[in-house]
């Protein structure tokens, strides 16, 4: 669904702190500026999360790097940005949220075979550090297993 040259930000500490589940795809509302920014490739998912307020659902702290060719029209770096998914996708993720431990984490940030900005987004519940510690030794006997199939 997401080719590789479309990516342009991945939140790659996600999966290594949380179960992700369900995942989603979703467009933002943004301005002229942001999406140029995002093309640029000057985008940070890293410290993003998605949250309901007052019924709208919405993107906080996606870090989009303000446009340098911009002028006073310029966007701001880290607002709020409205999420636009389907009723039922809303639906389904708000009777998740409702789970003890559940949260939304945006994953990949890229570009639609439309030329559309879209936001692949999961529910997510925490890891304790043992899961951590073993990610860590499957991604381990990963890489040894396919540094030994290399040699023979």
């Amino acid at each position: 669904m997401i080719e590789e040259g479309d990516i342009i930000a991945k939140n790659k500490k996600a999966s290594y702190q949380y179960f992700l589940t369900d995942r989603f795809i979703a467009g933002m509302q943004l301005s002229g500026t942001e999406i140029k920014s995002i093309r640029a490739g000057k985008a940070n998912l890293m410290d993003a999360y998605c949250l309901f307020q007052d019924g709208v659902f919405l993107i906080r702290n996606l870090y989009i790097e303000e446009y340098s060719h911009a002028s006073h029209f310029n966007h701001e770096a880290k607002r709020d940005r409205k999420l636009l998914l389907k009723g039922t996708e809303l639906k389904k993720i708000q009777r998740k949220l409702k789970d003890s431990g559940v949260t939304i984490v945006p994953t990949v940030l890229f570009i639609s075979q439309k030329g559309w900005a879209k936001i692949e987004i999961a529910i997510a519940t925490g890891k304790k550090m043992p899961d951590k510690r073993q990610d860590l030794k499957d991604k381990d006997m990963k890489r040894q297993i396919d540094r030994l199939s290399k040699d023979y």
